[in-house]
């Protein structure tokens, strides 16, 4: 597809995209943008800088940080978008985005020190979301060099999330993709409840046939 085709099929996955890689571009270079869009758990739980909950997922740590995060929304959010709808997609991607922090936010409440930036955790939403129509594409996950299908794909990220949260040094916030993958899943079933018997036939035409 061309810019229009994108503009006029996935108008709010495109508005996203573009919008998520100029902020984080721009506060590569500059500290007080940044200091001003992350997430402060802190300072949320004390009903100050709430806009941070969306704010931070408009900005990455670095290049690589952003690059992989909107390597995988290129590949999931446009046909997510093509297959629920227009609000429906950009209502998941924003209460993701929420509900994803949520638990950071409390986690870290009392964690003058902690902050935390990226939309992990919403990609993370678009991906699970995704699933729930597609449960039998291929995945990769690194450094596996085999793809797997998506439905076994799901529940070992969700389980190594888990785990990376509870004993993970990595400065990674696993929480947040964990809730994240949660909250897509949830909300598409939600805002789709034919969803739902979609994914059993397509894993039983697929698996049990």
């Amino acid at each position: 597809m061309n810019l229009n085709d994108y503009l006029m099929n996935t108008p709010v996955a495109s508005i996203i995209f573009v919008i998520t890689i100029i902020t984080s571009v721009m506060a590569f270079n500059n500290v007080e943008l940044l200091s001003k869009l992350i997430l402060h758990p802190y300072s949320v739980a004390r009903k100050e800088r709430t806009y941070t909950v969306i704010t931070s997922g408009l900005i990455h740590n670095d290049w690589m940080h952003l690059a992989f995060n909107m390597f995988s929304y290129y590949f999931f959010a446009f046909p997510l978008e093509r297959a629920m709808g227009h609000w429906q997609f950009g209502l998941l991607y924003v209460a993701s985005l929420i509900l994803s922090d949520l638990p950071t936010i409390y986690k870290h409440k009392d964690d003058y020190y902690y902050r935390c930036l990226g939309a992990s955790g919403a990609v993370s939403a678009v991906i699970f979301g995704y699933i729930m129509y597609n449960p039998t594409m291929k995945m990769l996950i690194m450094p596996i060099p085999v793809a797997i299908p998506a439905i076994i794909f799901g529940p070992l990220y969700l389980v190594y999330c888990y785990f990376s949260s509870k004993h993970g040094r990595d400065h990674v916030n696993h929480d947040a993709h964990m809730y994240g993958a949660l909250s897509g899943l949830i909300i598409v079933i939600i805002l789709n409840t034919q969803v739902v018997s979609h994914f059993v036939n397509e894993v039983s035409q697929s698996y049990f046939h």
